[in-house]
C-alpha cells in the first residue's frame, strides 16, 4: 500500500484524479464535505475511488462530531466531545454516551465501506484556537477516560483508531492550518499535561493510528513533531512503544511549511517515521509529491494492519442501542 494519502475536489472523480488514484505511491483518500451531497451518492464516489485505485485503498475522513463532522444530513448529528460533560456531569453517563458517539460514528461510516474516521482526538481542551471542544476535557485524566470509551464503541463496531495530534496541540494557542504553532513548555510539564492520555490509551493497547501535530515544541526539538524522529522515534515508539500506524497531518497546512516544498514535506514526514502522509486541499502539491517520491519507495507493513477490519455481527444491535443513548441527551 503506498504511503500517500490524497483528496478529490467534488462529488464525482475527475480524470486527473483516477490517474492520481492508480499512482503506485498513492494508498489512501481521505474525504471532505465537499465530497458529499448524498448517502447514495456517497457510496458511488467511494465504489468509483477504489474501482480507480485497483488496489487496496484506506478510505478515511474527519468524523469527530461538533464542527468537524464532515457528513450531517442522512447522518446522526454527534455532539463535540467537549460538550458530553456538559450535557450530563455523571462520570458513567458520559462514558456511556462516549461509548455511543463511537458505536454510532463507526457505524454509519462503515455502512459506506469507509474504512477510519481520524479519530479521537485526545488533546487536552486547553488554550488552542484549533482544538477547543474538540478535545474532551482540559483534564488529561477525563480526556484519557473518555476517549477510551470512544475507541472502544469504534472497536465494537470494527473501526480502527487514530489518535491526535501527538504529543498535544491544545496548549498552544496558534492554529497550524495557518500558522506555526511553537510551544515553548519544556518536557516536565509537557508529559505531566498533554502527553498523559497519549501515554495511557497506548499502555491499554486502544490506539491504532496516530497523527502527530504540526507543532514546534522549541525546548524538546527544533522541528515540528510530525517532522522529529525525536518525537515519532524517540519518543513514541522507543519510549512509549507505540506500533501502529502514523500519519502526517495534512503538508499543505501552515505548520508543515517549515519543512520546504511539498515533496520535500513528504521526504522529512517519512524520513522522522510517518507510514503515511496526508496532501489533501491542494492537487498541484499532492501531485508533487506523488511524481517526487521514488516509486520504489518501500511501503510500510503497519498499514495493511487498518485494512480488513469487518463490521461486528453484532453492529446493528449496539447502534440502536446506542442512538437511543443519543437521542435522551439530544431531546
Amino acid at each position: 500500500m503506498g504511503p500517500v494519502m490524497i483528496d478529490c475536489r467534488s462529488t464525482s472523480l475527475q480524470q486527473d484524479e483516477r490517474d492520481m488514484l492508480a499512482h503506485p505511491l498513492t494508498g489512501g483518500v481521505i474525504l471532505f464535505t465537499r465530497n458529499y451531497a448524498s448517502v447514495g451518492q456517497l457510496k458511488q464516489l467511494i465504489g468509483d475511488i477504489r474501482e480507480a485505485a485497483g488496489k487496496p485503498l484506506l478510505i478515511a475522513v474527519d468524523h469527530e462530531g461538533g464542527r468537524v463532522q464532515r457528513f450531517r444530513d442522512g447522518f446522526t448529528r454527534l455532539p463535540a466531545m467537549g460538550q458530553i460533560q456538559h450535557l450530563t456531569t455523571d462520570d458513567k453517563q458520559a462514558e456511556a454516551l462516549s461509548y455511543a458517539c463511537g458505536v454510532i460514528m463507526a457505524y454509519e461510516l462503515k455502512q459506506l465501506d469507509i474504512d477510519i474516521s481520524f479519530a479521537p482526538v485526545i488533546d487536552i481542551n486547553g488554550v488552542s484556537n484549533v482544538i477547543g471542544d474538540r478535545g474532551f476535557s482540559p483534564q488529561p485524566e477525563v480526556v484519557s477516560r473518555l476517549a477510551g470509551c470512544l475507541i472502544d464503541g469504534m472497536h465494537a463496531i470494527g473501526m480502527p483508531s487514530t489518535g491526535k495530534h501527538f504529543p498535544g496541540h491544545g496548549s498552544v494557542v496558534a492554529d497550524s492550518h495557518i500558522d506555526t504553532p511553537v510551544d515553548e513548555r519544556d518536557w516536565q510539564t509537557i508529559q505531566q499535561q498533554d502527553l498523559v492520555p497519549f501515554v495511557k490509551l497506548i499502555a491499554a493497547q486502544k490506539i491504532d493510528a496516530m497523527m502527530p501535530a504540526h507543532v514546534r515544541f522549541a525546548a524538546i526539538d527544533d522541528k515540528p513533531a510530525g517532522f522529529s524522529r525525536y518525537w515519532l522515534q524517540t519518543i513514541l515508539r522507543d519510549k512509549l512503544g507505540f506500533d501502529g500506524v502514523i500519519f502526517s497531518d495534512d503538508l499543505s497546512m501552515e505548520g508543515a511549511a517549515v519543512a520546504g516544498t511539498y515533496p520535500e514535506r513528504a521526504q522529512q514526514a517519512l524520513a522522522a517515521g510517518c507510514d503515511m502522509v496526508l496532501a489533501c486541499n491542494n492537487t498541484a502539491g499532492a501531485l508533487d509529491i506523488l511524481n517526487g517520491l521514488p516509486r520504489t519507495l518501500e511501503p510500510s507493513h503497519r498499514l495493511n494492519r487498518l485494512t480488513g477490519w469487518q463490521l461486528s455481527p453484532l453492529a446493528e444491535q449496539a447502534y440502536q442501542q446506542a442512538c437511543e443513548v443519543w437521542q435522551h441527551y439530544e431531546s
